[in-house]
C-alpha cells in the first residue's frame, strides 16, 4: 500500500509534460546523374586500380598512376602497411590503407576526391606535401571529401590512412 501511494505521490509531483518529436528533414531527391564541375566530371567514369601496401620497391614505374577516373582501390589492414613518410593522422589498427602513385604532367593544383571519410597525405621526395584546402564535393555526387593541393611536375604518392573498410573510391585531377 506504501508503494502505491508514494507512486500516486510522485505522479502528481511531477508535471505531465508531452514531448513531441523533432521534425525530420525532408529527404533530398538526388538526381540520377548528378551535375558536377568539368574537373570532377570523370567521377562519373569507373575504373580500377591497386594500392601498395609497404613502401620501397614497390614504387618502380609499373604501378598504374591514380588518374582523372573514379577508381575503385583495395585497402590493406594497417599491420601490413609500411608508410613511406609517418602519415600526419595515426593511423587506427581497425581501419584500412594504402598507398598510390599520382602522375602530375604540369604544376598547378590538384584535387584528391574520396567516396568515404579517411586521412591522407600527398608524399613527394620523402616529405608530405602541405594541402591548401579541404571540404566535401558536391551535393549528390557520392564524393565525401576533397583536399586540394599545390603541386609542380613529377610523380607523387597518395597515403590513405584510416579509411572504414577495405575499399575505398578516389581520383587525382589536375584543375585547370
Amino acid at each position: 500500500m506504501k508503494v502505491r501511494i508514494i507512486a500516486i505521490s510522485l505522479a502528481a509531483i511531477l508535471p505531465a509534460t508531452v514531448v513531441a518529436a523533432p521534425a525530420e528533414k525532408p529527404a533530398t531527391a538526388c538526381p540520377a546523374t548528378p551535375v558536377l564541375p568539368p574537373e570532377l566530371a570523370d567521377w562519373s567514369r569507373d575504373a580500377s586500380s591497386k594500392t601498395i601496401y609497404a613502401y620501397g620497391d614497390d614504387l618502380g614505374a609499373d604501378w598504374s598512376a591514380l588518374g582523372a577516373a573514379r577508381t575503385a582501390l583495395p585497402l590493406h589492414k594497417f599491420e601490413s602497411l609500411r608508410y613511406g613518410v609517418a602519415p600526419e593522422r595515426k593511423p587506427d589498427v581497425h581501419k584500412f590503407g594504402g598507398m598510390i602513385p599520382i602522375e602530375v604532367k604540369k604544376a598547378g593544383r590538384l584535387i584528391v576526391a574520396l567516396d568515404a571519410g579517411a586521412w591522407i597525405d600527398l608524399v613527394r621526395d620523402g616529405a608530405a606535401v602541405k594541402s591548401v584546402t579541404h571540404g566535401h564535393g558536391p551535393a549528390c555526387s557520392g564524393i565525401r571529401k576533397m583536399v586540394e593541393f599545390d603541386v609542380t611536375q613529377g610523380r607523387y604518392q597518395l597515403q590513405i590512412v584510416n579509411a572504414p573498410t577495405a575499399s575505398i573510391h578516389a581520383m587525382a585531377v589536375l584543375r585547370d
